[in-house]
């Protein structure tokens, strides 16, 4: 099983990658600060006695040394895994990742990043391409209520009857960018609130699964890998999590792969997406068996704290949240670098 084999081991992936990135906050250098998380979880995953592949990744082949989609990572992909890997009891493993999640947020010194990535086993995560995905969150007791194609204000309705709250006490959590104006004064003239994040909209979206986050609802228009990482996630915590691709340019307004609609409507049939329309949900986007989620803080968050540095050592929170075991485990690791004068408790 996934969860017993590499359960702990995807856990240090993740608290590598944010150790490497994290120090490099507030320096002002997001392209160091996403390399150097990048090249530490890619050696952690090597040393996993697996045969993983990247499906959700940095970018392609040509863009290394990012972990592109489509490379393999493992123990048992060395050309001398015959010799310790029997392929009749490896399972195949698909992963998504973001190895730093929110770079700017690192390299300006503010909160909210963090390193993420999502297991299943092969075929089990949507291959989501490079673009923009229109994407709704809510928990649990709204899940099958709110609906992605209705409007802001109904499902906010919709929301405050199934959490049994006024709307006004209802907090959502849009991305600041252009394309949300109409979005964001729609939410406040129902009445709700609205907190804008400038980056990292994964942690907004589990946020929503959580009672005591301060978060209810995450709207609008982000990636649509992170949307992946962000449903495995829900998937595993009962949450929900619609997620539909956004293709066309003049929707998004800025940075999406391709010079027009039509043309990324051919790329996503060249991918086997034959209805771009389509609305997915959290059990479509990470379908397999098991779904194990993982991320680690790398600045201070809701969800988790960032790295703490103290001399030879560091202090890391994770949270793990798996679906074979039904478990969400936030785990607090003492790292020690060399011979410790002192491990800090606090």
């Amino acid at each position: 099983m996934i969860e017993s084999s590499i359960g702990l081991e995807i856990i240090e992936v993740v608290e590598q990658a944010a150790i490497a990135s994290a120090r490099w906050m507030g320096k002002g250098e997001k392209n160091t600060a996403d390399h150097v998380a990048v090249e530490a979880m890619r050696e952690r995953m090597n040393k996993i006695h697996m045969r993983g592949r990247i499906v959700i990744g940095e970018g392609e082949r040509d863009e290394a040394p990012m972990l592109y989609i489509g490379e393999e990572v493992g123990i048992c992909t060395r050309e001398d895994a015959k010799a310790f890997c029997n392929p009749d009891e490896l399972v195949e493993i698909d992963i998504a990742v973001d190895p730093c999640e929110g770079t700017n947020l690192v390299a300006y010194g503010q909160n909210g990043s963090m390193a993420v990535l999502a297991i299943s086993e092969k075929g089990g995560l949507f291959a989501a391409p490079d673009f923009y995905m229109k994407k709704l969150a809510a928990p649990a007791v709204a899940r099958g209520h709110v609906d992605i194609n209705k409007s802001a204000t109904e499902n906010l309705r919709i929301l405050s009857d199934c959490m049994k709250r006024s709307v006004e006490e209802l907090v959502v959590v849009v991305m600041d960018r252009p394309r949300h104006k109409e979005l964001i004064q729609e939410i406040r003239n129902a009445g709700a609130r609205v907190r804008l994040i400038s980056d990292g909209d994964v942690s907004a979206a589990i946020c929503c699964a959580f009672a005591g986050s301060g978060i209810h609802c995450l709207m609008g228009i982000g990636a649509a890998p992170e949307g992946v990482i962000s449903a495995a996630a829900m998937r595993c915590l009962g949450g929900h999590f619609q997620g539909q691709l956004i293709y066309d340019p003049d929707v998004v307004k800025t940075g999406l792969i391709g010079e027009n609609k039509e043309g990324n409507l051919a790329r996503l049939k060249e991918m086997g997406i034959t209805d771009g329309d389509r609305v997915y949900n959290a059990e479509e986007l990470a379908s397999g068996e098991t779904v194990l989620f993982a991320a680690c803080g790398i600045t201070p968050g809701t969800l988790m704290q960032g790295v703490q540095f103290f001399h030879n050592g560091a202090r890391t929170q994770s949270l793990v949240i798996s679906s074979q075991s039904s478990t969400a485990r936030f785990v607090d690791t003492i790292h020690m670098f060399d011979k410790l004068e002192y491990i800090q408790l606090r």
